[in-house]
């Protein structure tokens, strides 16, 4: 699991999950078995009822910038 950016740039951040180390990062979204709704809180983070569940599962949270 890792917070990307939506458009790749300084934007707002959404869950982003890939289940192999050599595939890429997609969007929560798009891990329909994994997905839980969105909390209804303005301003809330995108996916992150998802990350709770999947973290309580043991999925690993990454970096967003290893790099730095």
């Amino acid at each position: 699991m890792c917070w990307l950016s939506r458009s790749g740039q300084d934007g707002e951040k959404i869950l982003h999950l890939r289940c192999a180390s050599h595939e890429p990062w997609r969007p929560y979204t798009a891990f329909g078995k994994y997905i839980e709704p969105d909390y209804q809180i303005p301003g809330g983070s995108k996916g992150f009822a998802t990350y709770q569940k999947l973290l309580k599962a043991g999925w690993t949270l990454l970096p967003s910038n290893p790099e730095k």
